[in-house]
């Protein structure tokens, strides 16, 4: 990497952990904001948790195309100025429509922020700096979001919604600061925000989804991206803390230990792991991943199945969590360098747009089906998800049949800026 491009990475990943920070001091309190603070009830609370998701599953579909024809950076100043607006307008909110409104706002500005940040560390990447990249991405945003969560846990006071209306201004201070360093950035395509443009991009970038479907490695990663999102993330604060409540008598207390756990983990192992899998097949290593959370779910299940103590109990439910942030390090220099490269050179905005759209579904879909299985079904909850894991194991290696060489082990590619593409099979057969 050259020190022009090192020095627009260190600017991007900078900019990517405040925001970070600045979403860890108000995500874990928004319902308790909602409901008591500012005493709208729990129905309304919940109404602001679906917005906030549907707005993002609004705003994706269309994000990538614009990232693809005017660049990243417009996208993301945008995006952080609006989600800025969203959460200095929720902190002054106190009735149902200005907090739904606030809650659109800064839903549909962070998750449009997900792949222009992406797109940015394509663009000051290549094949074999790229895994490096997103790894220190994915610790950076989890290390953001544990100090952020952790300095907001000591300044709220459910009695002074002032304390709130603090948390909500330095949020939204904290995406303008994304926004001033990545004004400053200067992307090795264009050398100012004017430019910020690919070359002849607009004639290309009309392939749409049609293209994207049409690329059956992209198509067999998102299916699997669905399932990875949809039986880990989409179970931390739904299913899984309601089994861990309901069938293994873990205190909410409790709960709070083991995201806390799983947050250590990552940060702890994330560049050990990251020594282990940078040289290694990206389907195997995921399908890796897939193994570990079998074992994560049946620590879970005799957690609360099992007929131990209560303390074994909670410490085979808080080493579930701890598993999943070994999964989930392993899988952040894997999955999302992936997708970057399956996409030819004019689609990476709409390729990382349709990722974090299946990644908004799985989030979505998942605590509305594991929510009551968990509470509910515990015998059947387990079960399930333990196929689902073993079931990840399955797709990954499915898609490595689907993969270039490059694209599965992209250490095979010199220190040359040398990006991998997909090529249809078509092509791959002419070219043998």
């Amino acid at each position: 990497m050259t020190r022009a491009l090192g020095a627009a990475m260190r600017r991007i990943q900078t900019g990517n952990a405040l925001s970070a920070f600045g979403l860890g001091f108000t995500v874990p309190y928004l319902y308790v904001y909602v409901a008591q603070v500012r005493d709208l009830g729990a129905t309304t609370a919940g109404a602001v948790l679906a917005v906030f998701a549907m707005a993002a599953l609004v705003a994706l579909p269309f994000t990538g195309r614009v990232i693809d024809r005017r660049g990243p950076l417009p996208v993301l100043i945008g995006a952080a100025v609006l989600a800025s607006v969203g959460a200095g307008s929720m902190g002054l909110s106190a009735s149902v429509p200005t907090v739904v409104l606030s809650a659109a706002l800064l839903g549909a500005g962070t998750a449009v922020m997900q792949p222009a940040l992406a797109t940015m560390i394509v663009w000051c990447s290549d094949t074999s700096t790229r895994t490096r990249a997103f790894a220190m991405q994915f610790f950076l945003q989890n290390l953001g979001l544990g100090i952020g969560g952790l300095i907001g846990g000591h300044i709220v006071d459910e009695s002074r919604p002032g304390s709130f209306t603090l948390l909500f201004g330095i949020e939204a201070a904290m995406f303008l600061v994304l926004a001033a360093i990545v004004l400053s950035v200067r992307l090795p395509r264009s050398l100012s925000l004017q430019e910020a443009r690919p070359a002849n991009t607009e004639a290309k970038a009309k392939g749409g989804m049609r293209a994207i479907l049409g690329n059956r490695a992209m198509v067999q990663l998102c299916v699997l991206g669905f399932v990875l999102f949809f039986a880990c993330y989409g179970q931390f604060e739904s299913g899984l803390a309601a089994y861990g409540t309901e069938a293994a008598g873990i205190q909410p207390a409790t709960l709070g230990t083991a995201l806390a756990a799983n947050t250590a983990v990552i940060v702890v192992a994330q560049f050990v792991v990251l020594k282990f899998v940078e040289h290694r097949s990206r389907s195997r290593v995921i399908a890796a991943v897939g193994l570990i959370w079998t074992v994560a779910w049946i620590a879970a299940g005799y957690a609360g199945l099992g007929h131990g103590s209560q303390a074994m109990a909670t410490a085979a439910f808080v080493s579930s969590y701890g598993l999943f942030g070994l999964g989930e390090a392993m899988l952040s220099p894997t999955v999302a360098p992936l997708v970057a490269d399956l996409a030819p050179e004019a689609m990476v905005g709409q390729y990382n747009s349709a990722f974090a759209l299946v990644k908004q579904l799985a989030l979505a879909v998942g605590p509305a089906v594991g929510g009551p299985m968990g509470a509910a079904l515990h015998g059947p909850y387990i079960v399930t998800f333990v196929l689902f894991s073993l079931g990840i194991s399955v797709l990954a290696l499915r898609l490595g049949k689907k993969l270039t060489p490059v694209q599965d082990r992209p250490s095979l590619v010199s220190r040359s800026r040398v990006v991998a593409q997909h090529k249809p099979s078509g092509q791959l057969e002419a070219a043998a």
